[in-house]
């Protein structure tokens, strides 16, 4: 559209950051149990599997750019890491192509700190049978961790 020409491109990666809301885990907790925001945890694998929030959708930060097509639209998306600071680069990648961006202050740390629900059990559930089978490519990824076991 002309409202964003091509040319300063460079400029608004720059100040890109600007638009990104920084929200507490509180904040977004809330929204998310409540369906009305996506959140994308940007974790590896590893810390994944460790401890991470009930129903988030995870996308390791290296991912990012190529599966952001994955985030619904319909809602605001927050982005999660430990810190907050992969999620903010997240976020910022995110910020490019919508609006409706956030950045988990303070990310997993400051979420668990404030007691909000977190998962630890296993991610892989080849084990239970009353699981739907997943993606091939989600399996894979599971199998290639446990063979570490």
């Amino acid at each position: 559209g002309a409202s964003c020409p091509t040319s300063d491109s460079d400029t608004t990666e720059m100040l890109g950051f600007k638009s990104i809301d920084k929200v507490t885990p509180g904040e977004v907790s809330d929204r998310f149990f409540m369906g009305q925001l996506t959140l994308v945890d940007v974790r590896s694998d590893e810390e994944f599997e460790e401890v991470r929030v009930p129903g988030v959708l995870h996308i390791p930060v290296t991912e990012i750019k190529g599966r952001l097509a994955e985030i619904p639209a319909g809602h605001p998306v927050a982005f999660l890491c430990r810190s907050g600071h992969r999620s903010s680069l997240a976020a910022r990648m995110a910020a490019r192509h919508r609006d409706d961006v956030m950045n988990v202050d303070g990310g997993m740390d400051a979420w668990l700190r404030a007691g909000l629900p977190s998962a630890t059990c296993p991610v892989s559930h080849e084990r239970s049978s009353n699981t739907p089978p997943m993606a091939p490519a989600l399996a894979g990824r599971l199998n290639r961790q446990s063979e570490k076991e």
